[in-house]
């Protein structure tokens, strides 16, 4: 067998990696720059811009009377999103696209590239239904459930969840299941492999006995995968499994190592390159950090049978992505660990969920997604300093050089698991 070649081997090597990521991430800063001040040029701009989020929220005012108002959260076609508040009267138009004039006070470039805040008017509810909601209208169609079709529109669409479904979820530890990324492009890709498998193989054989099936069917569900990330306005996780995949299959075509670190490393950095607001995306990095798990267990425990990686690796993920669960989130219940068994299950569910709505039978799943939304929960609530996470990127990293750190990182983290058990219990 030829062993695979690593990707980096010389200081060269780093040095022009160095350079071309420099070069790009310098134009994609310069092009923002660009926007920001084409956009904070005069007090006040109109601009169209798509709905991602619409909740109610109330306060206190000066006079002790009680104001209720909408929040959206919304996405401009530049990239930037930001949130305003309107009239509790508003309409729902979450999904919509809208006209509004915003006013931008002193944003700075910074809060432009991350979020920020912006008081508004609203001028004009743009009426046409766009691809997305006419797939949400298809999913709506088969469920009577308002619960249940927001869950499937958040696994098929990427819109978003009503806070007390993410709550709820957060404290069955299944948050990552629901916000699609990175894992179910995994099964997308793995399903759209052996659905393209047969018809491939049955024309290679009779047109083009020449052609590579690994390549051609990759370059297929490439193109698929991206079509499908553009239609869901390129969510930062599943961003970044794309650009994994790309770099990936083309390392792997070429006889370089990809199950490596080198591999996550040269992703990352490319595509905060390319597109420098995921430096602000809290779904990147965990998308990130999951990946980063994974190869660490690799690395060190490659030589264990296939069947002991299958049972060991769940647990392994969990284990080191709970303080993280536990810090960003801040939600615990006793049923939190159970998601080792649900992110299993839903390597089955996602894809048979998927063919069913296909053929207006979405609907048969609903019992069991009702059983899980009636679950009745001690949820913790817990609030913990980002210091701590701090200390686990340390001894994550120092984990890469010395095996010896793999022991206190599991140590570290398994303390978080038991602190959050004796605090719920």
């Amino acid at each position: 067998m030829i062993e695979k070649v690593p990707l980096l081997n010389t200081k060269r090597d780093f040095y022009l990696l160095a350079l071309l990521t420099f070069f790009l991430l310098f134009y994609s800063l310069l092009i923002e720059y660009n926007n920001y001040l084409h956009l904070t040029k005069f007090n006040s701009s109109i601009i169209k811009a798509k709905v991602v989020k619409q909740y109610t929220k109330t306060k206190q005012t000066k006079k002790g009377k009680i104001k209720t108002y909408q929040v959206l959260k919304l996405k401009s076609p530049k990239g930037f999103t930001f949130y305003t508040s309107l009239s509790n009267k508003t309409s729902q138009i979450l999904g919509k696209e809208i006209k509004l004039e915003i006013w931008m006070g002193k944003i700075s470039f910074y809060e432009y590239m991350s979020s920020f805040y912006s008081f508004s008017k609203l001028l004009h509810v743009y009426k046409k239904t766009s691809l997305k909601e006419e797939l949400q209208n298809f999913i709506a169609s088969q469920h009577k459930d308002k619960k249940i079709t927001s869950i499937y529109n958040a696994l098929f669409s990427a819109s978003s969840l009503t806070p007390q479904l993410q709550t709820q979820f957060s404290s069955l530890g299944i948050s990552h299941l629901i916000a699609i990324s990175g894992f179910h492009l995994g099964v997308l890709s793995a399903l759209l492999f052996f659905l393209i498998k047969l018809p491939y193989k049955f024309f290679q054989g009779r047109y083009f006995p020449y052609r590579s099936y690994k390549r051609d069917s990759f370059i297929i569900i490439a193109t698929l995968l991206l079509s499908y990330l553009l239609f869901l306005d390129m969510p930062p996780s599943l961003l970044r499994a794309y650009g994994m995949l790309l770099i990936g299959f083309i390392l792997y075509d070429r006889g370089v190592e990809v199950i490596s670190m080198q591999t996550l490393f040269l992703s990352v950095i490319l595509l905060i390159a390319l597109f420098p607001r995921l430096l602000f995306s809290i779904g990147f990095f965990l998308s990130v950090s999951g990946v980063f798990y994974i190869f660490l267990f690799l690395l060190y425990f490659k030589h264990i049978s296939k069947l002991w990686q299958f049972l060991l690796l769940p647990l392994w993920v969990y284990i080191c992505m709970f303080p993280y669960s536990l810090v960003i989130f801040g939600n615990f219940s006793l049923y939190h660990p159970l998601s080792i068994l649900w992110t299993s299950l839903f390597t089955l569910f996602y894809p048979l969920s998927l063919v069913l709505h296909l053929f207006s039978l979405g609907y048969l799943f609903d019992p069991a997604l009702k059983w899980l939304l009636h679950i009745q929960l001690d949820t913790l609530q817990m609030e913990l300093s980002y210091g701590w996470l701090g200390v686990q990127v340390l001894l994550s990293l120092a984990a890469l050089y010395k095996k010896s750190f793999v022991i206190i990182l599991l140590l570290f983290d398994l303390s978080f698991f038991i602190y959050a058990v004796y605090y719920v219990t």
